[in-house]
């Protein structure tokens, strides 16, 4: 099976791909002896302007990169940036490996000023970010409306907290909560009664 940079095809690891003449070998590839093989089973893909072959992986570990929309769960507070274990991106929903940790500075957790994030975000809550920066460290941001606080508990019971109108309220206790919540297709802001935020 040779490479073709008209058809991706499905290959399996030590699927021929072409020859070193041909192409320049890339992600999930190997070459041996002028050949170039498959050594992960995905699609094999030929760019035109360099003629690298390379091979995307099918059920690829979830990797953290730029722009990347990530799940991620706030740990700790502090005054200029909330701390949180990022669980997966929105893409795979595979648990991303080593859980690393992301914050999220004060100046990005939402549009305009915000004085304090503990009232935009608790301990506990799991919210929907979007990498700003993956390196060295893993620099996030919930600006946008699409993002924000997507599950949230309450701070006296701990029970999951209703999405109402005028804010969260806690179904058990009647505890009236804020929070910086994500609004969008999947949690669209409140006209009159919506589902839990979860």
């Amino acid at each position: 099976m040779t490479a073709s940079p008209e058809e991706p095809k499905l290959v399996l690891p030590g699927d021929y791909l072409g020859t070193a003449e041909e192409f320049l070998p890339g992600r999930g590839t190997y070459e041996n002896r002028g050949r170039i093989y498959a050594s992960v089973l995905g699609t094999s893909h030929v760019d035109p302007r360099d003629r690298t072959v390379r091979v995307e992986p099918r059920n690829a570990v979830p990797e953290i990169q730029e722009g990347e929309i990530v799940y991620a769960r706030v740990d700790e507070l502090k005054t200029a940036m909330a701390i949180c274990t990022i669980l997966t991106t929105s893409a795979s929903r595979r648990p991303v490996p080593g859980e690393p940790e992301g914050t999220v500075h004060v100046s990005k957790a939402k549009e305009g000023y915000t004085e304090s994030l503990s009232s935009e975000f608790a301990v506990g809550d799991i919210i929907l970010a979007k990498v700003l920066q993956s390196h060295p460290s893993v620099k996030l941001t919930t600006a946008p409306s699409s993002l924000g606080v997507v599950s949230a508990r309450c701070q006296v019971c701990h029970n999951l907290l209703a999405h109402r109108p005028k804010g969260l309220e806690c179904p058990r206790c009647g505890h009236q909560e804020q929070r910086k919540l994500a609004h969008g297709p999947a949690f669209p802001a409140p006209a009159a009664e919506t589902p839990d935020v979860r």
